[in-house]
């Protein structure tokens, strides 16, 4: 059965009722702790789980749901015994293992502090893949209640390449191919303008631009319509 209006746009309590229904079908989540509030497709989740993953398990399912426009997260983190026992040293020696066993990342600097589980990532890599790979080995860690990735992207190539990059890799993707999106960069950051017409399409976007070599920031200014 369709969720629509006759417009095609859903309402906010038909985004919210799907959203809840993904978040039960996502098995790494319970639902019965996250909350979703819709207001204008803006959605906000409220509530807490019990690890820094299941929080970002529960954002990227409500990514998934067409009409949503923007989240904001607001889910907290409420480790169980053992891992709410766990010290900070206990967790920066497991996270200085994962990022010495993570191939994605040979030969990188890279430096973490943890301070009341929260692990804060620095240093340099050479493309975006890593600096997620990084923050991706730490995610599932027992005792982390979240992670702020502040590593940085060495520039390689001109703004110019950056841009072309971009470009050619957008017109590839499906949901992209047709939409009005204009990409500008200055010196590493990249800034992206136009309409989408869904949330997905809006982070397959970004994807892109941080795919490009060099790119140190994105800015994603695109609106779903």
């Amino acid at each position: 059965m369709a969720t629509g209006t006759m417009s095609g746009k859903k309402t906010d309590a038909q985004l919210q009722r799907d959203i809840q229904e993904e978040l039960v079908w996502e098995p790494s989540i319970n639902a019965a702790n996250v909350g979703v509030i819709v207001k204008d497709g803006i959605v906000t989740l409220t509530g807490h789980v019990n690890t820094y993953f299941e929080k970002r398990a529960a954002e990227r399912a409500a990514a998934r749901v067409a009409g949503v426009k923007a989240i904001a997260e607001e889910i907290e983190v409420k480790l169980q015994a053992p891992f709410n026992e766990r010290t900070d040293a206990d967790i920066a020696k497991s996270v200085v293992n994962a990022l010495e066993a993570n191939t994605a990342l040979p030969g990188q600097h890279l430096k973490a502090k943890v301070e009341n589980g929260w692990v804060t990532l620095t240093g340099e890599v050479n493309w975006f893949y890593q600096k997620q790979a990084a923050e991706n080995s730490v995610q599932y860690l027992a005792g982390v209640r979240g992670v702020t990735n502040q590593i940085n992207i060495k520039p390689k190539v001109t703004p110019s390449q950056v841009k072309t990059k971009i470009e050619s890799a957008i017109a590839r993707y499906a949901r992209l191919s047709n939409q009005n999106i204009d990409v500008s960069v200055n010196d590493g950051k990249v800034t992206l303008n136009g309409t989408v017409p869904s949330y997905t399409a809006r982070f397959e976007a970004e994807e892109a631009a941080w795919a490009a070599p060099g790119v140190t920031d994105v800015v994603n200014q695109l609106i779903v319509l």
